[in-house]
């Protein structure tokens, strides 16, 4: 598949935004238990399970058609998106105007660079 098919439809957009939250859940999940269990005196073994969230990040990661550097670079905004919905939901801190105003610069430029016209 070429890159200037990478989003390409509705459809295409939808599979590369759910893919791209999917992914970030994956990494934050990840992150997150590690955390709990040294900030927090959580058990060692939440390690298993953050370990399984963080290879499935990286599988998530590969089923983007498109070169690694701009799937990175464009996952970025979504993952700045879903981590404030995460402190939202899981820390129980609602997220300012001002971080939701830089959620929305980060996906303008992710959209900038998913959805550019490329050459085929």
């Amino acid at each position: 598949m070429s890159e200037a098919v990478w989003v390409g439809s509705l459809g295409g957009l939808l599979k590369t935004a759910g893919l791209f939250v999917a992914t970030a859940v994956a990494e934050i999940v990840g992150c997150y238990l590690p955390w709990l269990w040294l900030k927090q005196g959580g058990s060692a073994w939440l390690l298993l399970p953050a370990a399984a969230s963080l290879v499935a990040f990286v599988w998530l990661l590969t089923l983007h058609p498109a070169a690694a550097g701009r799937v990175y670079a464009a996952y970025g905004g979504v993952y700045v998106a879903v981590a404030m919905v995460w402190l939202w939901l899981v820390d129980g801190l609602r997220p300012t105007a001002w971080e939701w105003a830089g959620v929305a610069v980060c996906l303008c430029g992710m959209a900038i660079i998913a959805l550019a016209p490329r050459p085929v």
